[in-house]
């Protein structure tokens, strides 16, 4: 059962987790290169071959088999003319599930961890229910573990095992302590893991996010597709009026003046300016980027801003 501080959700479980599977429904991350480049899986290849899909017809090249040759078509036209034809192949997953310490924050509903989780679940079982293989890297600030992208149920239970794990590892207070670099470390193991025709999904606050960071977003966007889908916490965009206020990351703690306006509109000057930067320079890659709050349900914002003309 997922714990609960106050009337949100603190932690979550394998079986929260397992029971996304019904509600993994309606809208998928697809790619988002251009129509002319190679796409897997059952989005279709654009690769030529002798698949199961006819694409097009068109006059015969050199180079091109004799055996897509189209003689009905070659005698009418009195111009030889092959078919071609579109090749399907499966496509890869992967799934960057961000479990730092610095996730352990949530105001209302559910905590930013958890929020990754079931982003991550639905994620995972969409892609399994699309006949494509799903892996991916689980980390938290000390370490990663990474799985090979398989099509079993069981595989996915595994991952999102790891998940649950390190979710309920979490603790604040003193010794412990945030690993920002430890995003980088994640995407220089990625790099070496997926070569290309891969759909990666980075699930994460993207706290520890610099220029290296985002140059190897870059990199891999010369040969996957990358998204990123961003958890984050209303409380981080705007202080409600609460008058004095402490706030506390476990081992440290300061206490300010809500009431006070100056201080309310540098703190949000502070993540909007943090957040535009960031979606700007990963719009220069082509990088989407899909905002997860942590007190709506995590279904209903994938489903929405995926399917954008449902209401």
């Amino acid at each position: 059962m997922e714990k609960h501080i106050e009337k949100g959700i603190a932690y979550t479980s394998l079986d929260a987790l397992v029971r996304l599977r019904y509600k993994a429904r309606g809208a998928w991350f697809r790619p988002f290169q251009p129509v002319e480049t190679p796409l897997l899986g059952s989005h279709g290849s654009r690769l030529r071959g002798r698949g199961l899909n006819f694409e097009e017809l068109r006059a015969y090249q050199l180079g091109d088999d004799i055996r897509t040759m189209d003689w009905k078509v070659t005698n009418r036209m009195k111009k030889p003319h092959v078919r071609v034809y579109t090749e399907e192949r499966e496509r890869y997953v992967w799934l960057l599930v961000d479990q730092r310490l610095d996730m352990f924050f949530g105001s209302k509903v559910r905590m930013k961890s958890v929020a990754a989780a079931e982003t991550a679940a639905l994620a995972a079982w969409r892609t399994l229910a699309d006949k494509d293989k799903v892996g991916g890297i689980v980390f938290n600030d000390h370490h990663q573990v990474p799985f090979k992208p398989q099509r079993q149920p069981h595989a996915v239970t595994r991952l999102l095992g790891a998940v649950a794990g390190m979710n309920q590892e979490l603790r604040s207070g003193q010794g412990a302590q945030s690993s920002p670099e430890m995003l980088g470390r994640v995407l220089d193991k990625t790099l070496k893991l997926c070569s290309h025709d891969n759909l990666i999904l980075i699930i994460s606050d993207m706290g520890g996010w610099n220029s290296s960071v985002l140059g190897q977003i870059k990199e891999l966007t010369r040969h996957n597709d990358v998204v990123v889908c961003l958890i984050f916490d209303p409380l981080e965009i705007k202080l409600p009026h609460m008058g004095r206020t402490v706030i506390s990351n476990g081992w440290q703690q300061i206490e300010f003046d809500t009431h006070k306006k100056h201080i309310r509109e540098a703190f949000e000057r502070e993540f909007t300016t943090r957040f535009q930067d960031l979606q700007n320079r990963l719009k220069i890659y082509q990088v989407p980027v899909i905002p997860v709050d942590t007190t709506l349900p995590v279904q209903d914002q994938l489903y929405r801003t995926l399917n954008p003309n449902i209401s």
